[in-house]
């Protein structure tokens, strides 16, 4: 892919700290998932941040994002690597924590807690999300995706993003959960205004009623305790002491925010690709012993989250100066085709090796539902090809989408009914 760029054509004079070379100050509301493009390789754009006579440190001041003061953008793999692993310079103290906007203390737990206090979280947490808890929950996830498959497989066609995508993986987590099935659709339209809303009052509206909601389920657990993980987090302890509250709270936060749309943009990117790339359809239905490798290079390939960190102290890096409380942003839909890291990075290789991508970020914060969330694509894989001949986008299908999270609402496919 030819890009027109240059340094001056991103450019742009807005405020920016005064510590900040004005030459740095850019727009990458382009490579941030703000602006739509129809490409068969959506991420391809950020590419050119990676060219050797672009900085490896850039400082984009667009509002639209968690950083709407402007934050450091860095670009390249190692450099991601350095920001999720150095703890001593980068923290996630404030990441996620949407709730401070109506008033709320309690924390975002483990996410929004550093290293040593973040290992007692996260090893409490851990435990009912390892590999082999997950594997556990096998039965139940194959239930879903063959019951869901089998109700449209003779219909020759159903929209992959909405009636599909949108619901498998939140069934599965409603059911770790064990939150009401019927709170599905108030769920996302929660989840919706809380990260996409245009006025700021629908987003405090949607974190109010969801915050409350979710402590009013919490109490029906500490009286009613069931098998399911909230109910585990009320009636847990870490080192031989109940958990407080606002721990409770966090955690049951953090997993009701993370887990209603990660796995399902991923459904949706990865059917959009396979349509408009009908050889990569054939690669992946002809080689099922590749379905774990081929889930980890969909998921290199669609890198749907951006995430931030706060500076600590003052830092040198690049060439310039960072200062205490600077914002971070780690561009993985750059990162995750840095060429030095990864060898014919724009190629979808299915038995590519050693993929060590970030796209469930990385460090000590890595996504608690990563095991979870390949299982639910490795499961899906499987299931729909047993099911579904080649399958192609419905004529006159937009395929158009924003690179990240909640990236594509309908699109629908359609096959030749055996």
């Amino acid at each position: 892919m030819t890009d027109a760029r240059t340094l001056d054509s991103i450019r742009v004079d807005a405020p920016a700290p005064a510590h900040v070379p004005r030459d740095r100050v850019v727009d990458l509301s382009w490579a941030r998932g703000l602006i739509p493009n129809d490409l068969e390789e959506p991420y391809a754009p950020c590419r050119w941040l990676l060219n050797p006579d672009v900085p490896r440190l850039l400082y984009d001041v667009v509002p639209g994002s968690t950083t709407p003061n402007g934050a450091w953008v860095v670009s390249h793999y190692e450099d991601i690597r350095r920001v999720y692993e150095d703890n001593e310079y980068f923290s996630t103290k404030g990441v996620a924590e949407f709730q401070r906007m109506i008033g709320e203390t309690f924390r975002t737990i483990p996410l929004a807690i550093d290293p040593p206090e973040h290992a007692r979280y996260r090893k409490f947490l851990n435990q009912f999300l390892t590999p082999v808890a997950v594997a556990k929950m096998d039965t139940h996830i194959r239930q879903v995706v063959t019951g869901m498959i089998d109700e449209f497989a003779d219909k020759g066609q159903v929209d992959i993003a909405y009636d599909f995508g949108r619901i498998y993986p939140v069934r599965i987590f409603m059911n770790l959960m064990k939150f009401p099935s019927d709170m599905f659709d108030q769920f996302l339209a929660w989840e919706w205004d809380i990260l996409h809303a245009d006025a700021p009052e629908k987003t405090a509206k949607a974190l109010r009623e969801v915050i409350d909601w979710l402590r009013g389920f919490m109490a029906d657990k500490q009286a009613n305790p069931d098998d399911g993980l909230t109910s585990s987090i009320v009636h847990g302890e870490i080192d031989g002491l109940p958990l407080t509250d606002d721990e409770k709270m966090g955690m049951v936060w953090l997993l009701w925010l993370g887990g209603l749309d990660t796995v399902a943009s991923t459904i949706s990117q990865m059917f959009r690709r396979m349509a408009l790339q009908p050889e990569l359809q054939v690669q992946v239905r002809e080689s099922p012993e590749l379905n774990h490798s081929v889930v980890e290079e969909f998921l290199r390939t669609q890198p749907l989250v951006y995430s931030t960190r706060t500076l600590l102290k003052d830092l040198h890096w690049h060439g310039v100066l960072l200062k205490e409380g600077d914002q971070i942003m780690c561009l993985t839909s750059a990162g995750n085709f840095d060429p030095a890291q990864f060898k014919n990075a724009h190629q979808f290789d299915p038995a590519r090796p050693a993929n060590r991508h970030f796209t469930l970020i990385g460090g000590v914060h890595i996504c608690l539902g990563a095991h979870l969330a390949r299982r639910e694509l490795r499961v899906l894989l499987e299931e729909w090809f047993k099911r579904i001949p080649e399958f192609r986008l419905k004529p006159g299908t937009n395929t158009t989408m924003n690179p990240g999270l909640l990236s594509i609402r309908n699109l629908p496919i359609q096959w030749d009914v055996r």
